[in-house]
C-alpha cells in the first residue's frame, strides 16, 4: 500500500509530513495496555504503509521512548537514512510557575535523550493558565534553544486565538497549533482558522473522528452510556456530542455520512477526515494509533482515495446548523482546558 503525493505536505521546508499524522495519546493509558515489543513492530507497519508522521507528548506515559526505540530499531535494520523519512512532533506541558532558560533547556534535553535524536523537529507547547505570563518567557527560551539547534520549529497546543496573536505579535516564530476540530467542534472555524490562515500558521487536528464514535459501529445504535465508553477518548468525545445537540441529532449526522461514504465507497470515519483535511489552515489530522491493539491503516489510506463535492459539504454542514453552538458554550479553542 503506498500513499498518493496528496497525502503529503510540505509542512516547512526541512519537513515533509504525512498528513494523517499517527496519535500517540493512545499510548498514555486509558486506552488499552500496551505491549512495547507490539507497538514497535506496528510502528514498522505504519511507516511502511506511508504514515510517517507521529504525534506525542512528554506526558503521553512511555510514547518518547517508544519512538526512541523505534528510531534505534530503524536505524540498525535499514540503516541511518530510513529515519530521515519520519517525523516525530513531540509536547511540552509544565506546570505554570517561573520560567528559567535552566528549566526550560533541562525539559527539552529530557525528551531529546528519552525520543533519542539531537533536534526535536517540533516543539509543541501548552500551557494551563494565561493569566500567568510565564509562558511568553517560555517560548522565548524555546526559541533561543532553536537558534543553538535544540530544536526545529515552535508550535503550540490548544492556544486560543488572542493568546496565539500576543505569541505572534512577540516575535516568536510559530508553525502550528493544534487544536480539537472536527464535525461536531467547529469552534476553530469561528477565529482560529482566519488567524492561522494569514499568518501562515498550520492546524493540527485531533477528536476529528470523536474518539471513534464518527463511525458505522455507532450508526443507528442506543445512546452509548457507561461501559460502552470504555476508553478514555470515547467518554470525552460523548460529552462533547452531548454538549453539540445529543444523539439524536449526532444519529442523523451519522445517517448523512453514511449516505456520503456510501456515494464514494468509503468509511463514515474517511468523509469526517477528509472534510476537516481540506479546511483552510489544515496542515493534517491527528488519528489515534491503538498500536498493537487496533489497527485502522488500510481505512486511513482511503481518505486521500475521494474528494467531497459541494452537495456532500451542503449535506453536512445542514446537519451542523441544528447544533449548538460550542464556541458561545465553551469558549475558543483550547478553553475547555481552562475553565
Amino acid at each position: 500500500m503506498m500513499l498518493p503525493e496528496e497525502s503529503y505536505l510540505q509542512f516547512t521546508p526541512d519537513l515533509k509530513i504525512c498528513r494523517i499524522l499517527n496519535g500517540m495519546w493512545q499510548v498514555s493509558g486509558g486506552h488499552g495496555r500496551i505491549n512495547p515489543k507490539n507497538a514497535i513492530e506496528s510502528m514498522f507497519q505504519y511507516v511502511d504503509a506511508g504514515f510517517t508522521t507521529w504525534d506525542l507528548a512528554d506526558h503521553y506515559g512511555p510514547a518518547e521512548d517508544l519512538i526512541g526505540e523505534f528510531r534505534r530499531q530503524l536505524i540498525a535494520t535499514r540503516g541511518e537514512e530510513a529515519v530521515n523519512n519520519i517525523q516525530a512532533f513531540t509536547k511540552w506541558v509544565p506546570r505554570p510557575g517561573k520560567m528559567t532558560k535552566k528549566i526550560v533547556e533541562e525539559n527539552i534535553d529530557i525528551s531529546l535523550s528519552r525520543m533519542d535524536v539531537k533536534s526535536l523537529d517540533l516543539m509543541q507547547f501548552h500551557w494551563w493558565e494565561y493569566r500567568d505570563s510565564n509562558y511568553l518567557d517560555a517560548l522565548k527560551y524555546m526559541a533561543e534553544l532553536q537558534t543553538e539547534g535544540k530544536i526545529k520549529h515552535l508550535a503550540l497546543t490548544n492556544f486560543d486565538t488572542e493568546h496565539l496573536q500576543i505569541i505572534t505579535e512577540a516575535g516568536i516564530k510559530i508553525v502550528s497549533n493544534q487544536v480539537q476540530f472536527s464535525l461536531v467542534d467547529r469552534r476553530p472555524q469561528v477565529n482560529m482558522v482566519k488567524f492561522c490562515h494569514e499568518h501562515d500558521i498550520k492546524l493540527f487536528t485531533y477528536g476529528s473522528v470523536c474518539g471513534g464514535l464518527l463511525s458505522e459501529k455507532y450508526l443507528g445504535q442506543p445512546e452509548a452510556r457507561g461501559f460502552d465508553l470504555n476508553t478514555t477518548s470515547l467518554k470525552k468525545y460523548k460529552n462533547m456530542i452531548d454538549a453539540w445537540g445529543g444523539w439524536g441529532l449526532f444519529q442523523t449526522l451519522l445517517s448523512t455520512l453514511k449516505q456520503i461514504a456510501d456515494k464514494h465507497q468509503v468509511s463514515i470515519a474517511n468523509v469526517a477526515v477528509n472534510y476537516i483535511l481540506n479546511q483552510p489552515a489544515v496542515g493534517g489530522v491527528i488519528v489515534g494509533a491503538r498500536l498493537g491493539i487496533a489497527e485502522h491503516l488500510e481505512d486511513n489510506a482511503r481518505v486521500f482515495g475521494f474528494s467531497l463535492d459541494a452537495e456532500d459539504v451542503e449535506k453536512i454542514d445542514a446537519v451542523s446548523q441544528q447544533s449548538r453552538d460550542l464556541y458561545q458554550l465553551i469558549g475558543d479553542c483550547g478553553d475547555e482546558y481552562r475553565r
